[in-house]
């Protein structure tokens, strides 16, 4: 799961060390050498090492917080790839979850809850416009 296996200040004095070009290449590397591949963005991220790099840090800050198990952190991000419909999220979080030894139906079940929230979400406003004297829009979507 965790792409870059060092602490934040590590991360900073390697990049410090071998320069941004190097160690995005180098950060890429290892991710392709683990998983097999790196997601699309990773390898358009390289042309801008600067960008790549800022990524996988707050990446790391984000998966590395700790309250949740990096299994389930891998679920949730299948998940949200599946739901946004972008198929090299999911694919590539699909070998990932399989490398973490995780179960088809551990997978599915991922799945079809985002995609029942995805579903809501689609209803829920589509009603607050078909309907909007019974279900008053507001925030976002009720903006003129």
């Amino acid at each position: 799961m965790v792409d870059i296996d060092m602490n934040f200040e590590e991360a900073i004095a390697e990049v410090q060390k071998n320069g941004a070009k190097l160690t995005a290449a180098e950060w890429l590397g290892r991710i392709e050498a683990e998983y097999g591949t790196s997601p699309l963005i990773y390898k358009k991220l390289e042309d801008c090492p600067e960008a790549l790099i800022s990524h996988l840090l707050y990446k790391n800050a984000v998966t590395q917080a700790g309250a949740l198990p990096p299994k389930t952190v891998e679920l949730i991000s299948l998940a949200v790839g599946a739901a946004l419909r972008c198929d090299h999220c999911t694919s590539y979080h699909m070998q990932v979850a399989k490398k973490m030894g995780i179960t088809n139906e551990e997978i599915l079940e991922a799945v079809l809850v985002a995609g029942l929230l995805a579903n809501s979400s689609v209803l829920a406003n589509a009603y607050r416009l078909v309907v909007p004297e019974k279900e008053p829009c507001v925030g976002t979507c009720a903006i003129q």
